[in-house]
Formats: structure tokens, sequence, C-alpha cells
């Protein structure tokens, strides 16, 4: 089998299992000093992935911010912020949106095969664009990305996503932050959608570490062999 990039999956959630509400408007599901715990987890990553869908509701940055973790990187030979990558079916991406431009270096955007001319034309100039198959193939865009010198992933959503790399047991690691608050809606986004799992009663993940963050709770499961309890 062909390498690929650990993968660490980021998530928050409401109790009853919501990224967000019925509505457009993002909800705040974390506070400032898990906040500064992600910024940690994405300085010691080499890619940050969103799908599509997010970047349209979120329009998402996706860089390193603290100028201590900058330098940290450059002094470690590393660019500044992590490669910001993206998956699209449809290559409904506004090119202005900054997830192409915060953060300095080109993007990736994975898109099917199907829409490659299409996608080039919309944001090949904001963005190098790669066909990852018919469906847009996740195992196949980390192959992809391994190539290209991405030996950690780091894939924080939607809920499309994270189904798609659970589903296809592509994640080494979940770190699910619990925001104390219940949604309520079944209109909204829920953390994953239907699928068919790794982990199931027969097979249950594995807690590796149970940790409070404030008022938010974050569970981080080891979902491989390949798990790493301390960052390398």
């Amino acid at each position: 089998m062909a390498e690929r990039p650990y993968t660490l999956l980021s998530c928050g959630m409401s109790i009853d299992g919501y990224l967000g509400g019925p509505g457009s408007r993002r909800l705040l599901l974390s506070n400032e000093a898990d906040l500064d715990r992600v910024e940690e987890v994405r300085a010691h990553s080499d890619a940050i992935l969103v799908g599509a869908a997010t970047i349209r509701s979120d329009d998402p940055r996706l860089t390193v911010r603290t100028a201590a973790r900058v330098r940290e990187r450059v002094a470690r030979g590393l660019p500044p912020t992590p490669v910001r990558v993206t998956l699209t079916r449809r290559v409904d991406l506004d090119p202005r949106a900054a997830f192409f431009h915060a953060g300095g270096g080109e993007p990736l955007v994975y898109c099917a095969a199907s829409s490659l001319d299409r996608a080039r034309a919309r944001v090949g100039r904001v963005a190098t664009v790669v066909g990852a198959g018919d469906l847009v193939d996740v195992r196949r865009m980390s192959e992809d990305l391994w190539q290209r010198g991405i030996r950690r992933l780091m894939v924080e959503g939607g809920g499309t996503v994270h189904t798609q790399f659970l589903t296809a047991d592509l994640a080494d690691e979940l770190q699910l932050v619990v925001a104390p608050f219940f949604v309520g809606d079944s209109r909204a986004r829920r953390f994953v959608g239907d699928g068919s799992f790794p982990w199931h009663p027969g097979r249950r993940a594995r807690l590796a570490e149970v940790r409070p963050i404030g008022d938010v709770v974050l569970l981080r499961y080891a979902l491989s062999s390949r798990f790493r309890t301390e960052v390398e």
C-alpha cells in the first residue's frame, strides 16, 4: 500500500453532536484556551485540509498567527504556515476567499477528474489544482499529498470530509472537543453523516486522553496503530 501522511482529525461539536446551528451563522463551539491549543496543533502540521463547504460557510484562514510559533516553524526549515488543502466536487469556490490568499504559499485544490478543466479555469490562478479520480478519492489524495512532502495532515472538517476520512479508514487520530451546550435542531450539520465506519460495537476506538480545557473537554482517540502520544 502506498504511503500517506499521519492524519489527525480535529473537530468541535455540541453535546448532541452538531457542528453548528441550523442557519448560516457560525456557532462558537470552543473557547480562547482551546483555540490556542488548536493553533499549536496547526503549527506542528505540514498541511491543513477543509472541505469546500467549510470555505464557503466560514471563510477560514487556516494559518498560524502567533509570532513565536511562526518563528519556530521557520527555524525548523518549514514555511511560516502549513499548506492549505481543500477538495471539491462542484468547484463552487470563490477565488477571493481567504483560503486562497492568507498565509502565503499556493494552496492545493483536489477535484473530480471530470471537473479538472473547470476548476483550473476558476481557481487555477490562485491554487494548484489536482485531479483525484472520478469522485475525489480521499485515499488517492492522501497518497498524492505524501508525494508532495506532506507528512502530517490536519483535517478540520466539515462533517462530509470527516465522514470520508473515517469511513475510508484514513484517520490515525481524532481530537474531538465537546462544547457544554445542546443545539437541539436536526436541520443543523452533524459531526459525521451516515456511513460504514471501521469503529463499531465490535471494534471500539481507543480513548487516549481526556482533557478539560475551561468549559469544554477534549477527547483524544487513537484510531490506528500509527497513533502518536506526542508530536514528533
